[in-house]
C-alpha cells in the first residue's frame, strides 16, 4: 500500500463559486501532517501556487523539522517531515512518479451532492489496498474546481452526517476519509 495525501489551495471555489487561491493555515499543516503520519502516508503535499504562501508553509515546517520545535516535540517533527510544498498538483504527481516509477491514481474528494459518478468506500478500499500508488486529494475553501475534479481517476462519495448540514472542515473530512479507507489495515 503506497499512498500520498494532497491539500489543494488552487483551483478551489470561494462561497460565490469563483475560482480562487485559498490561504494556507497553520492548523491544516499540523493536523493533516499528524493524520498522514498516523495512517501511513508516504508524503503530504501542500499545493499552493503563491510564493508567499509557499514561504509561510516552509517556514512553519522548518521550525518543527529543524528549528526549536524539532527538539521541543519530536512527534511533531516526525509528522511535519512528511510535508512537501509544491506550486501545482502536476508538480506533486511528477514528484510521486519520480519516487514510485508510476503515475499515481488520483482520488479526489468533494462534499457536493451533484458531481456525477462517485466511488463508494468499498471500492475505494480495494483501490488503496492494491499495489497501485494513490494520491488522495482534499480541497480547501469551498471545494476543488470542477475542471480538476473531472481529471481525477476517482471521486469519492461525500461524507454525510445525520442532518442536511454538510460543511465539514477539511481536517475533519480528511480524518473521516482516511479512517474509512485505512483503519482495516492497522496492525497492533
Amino acid at each position: 500500500m503506497s499512498f500520498y495525501l494532497g491539500l489543494l489551495h488552487y483551483p478551489v471555489y470561494n462561497r460565490r463559486g469563483e475560482i480562487i487561491v485559498s490561504a494556507i493555515t497553520n492548523l491544516d499543516l499540523h493536523d493533516l501532517a499528524r493524520l498522514a503520519k498516523t495512517y501511513g502516508a508516504r508524503r503530504f503535499y501542500i499545493i499552493n501556487p503563491l510564493a508567499d504562501q509557499q514561504a509561510l508553509a516552509k517556514s512553519i515546517c522548518r521550525h518543527w523539522v529543524s528549528g526549536y520545535g524539532a527538539q521541543y516535540n519530536k512527534d511533531r517533527k516526525e509528522a511535519m517531515s512528511l510535508i512537501s510544498v509544491v506550486p501545482t498538483l502536476e508538480a506533486s504527481m511528477a514528484e510521486i512518479k519520480d519516487m514510485e516509477s508510476e503515475i499515481p491514481i488520483l482520488m479526489a474528494t468533494d462534499a457536493g451532492k451533484d458531481k456525477g459518478q462517485r466511488v463508494d468506500y468499498e471500492l475505494a478500499k480495494e483501490i488503496v489496498a492494491s499495489n497501485k500508488v494513490v494520491m488522495i486529494l482534499f480541497g480547501t475553501a469551498w471545494g476543488i474546481a470542477e475542471g480538476l475534479i473531472r481529471k481525477a481517476d476517482y471521486l469519492l462519495e461525500p461524507i454525510f452526517g445525520v442532518s442536511n448540514y454538510n460543511h465539514l472542515s477539511v481536517r475533519t473530512a480528511a480524518a473521516i476519509t482516511l479512517d474509512r479507507l485505512f483503519s482495516q489495515f492497522a496492525t497492533l
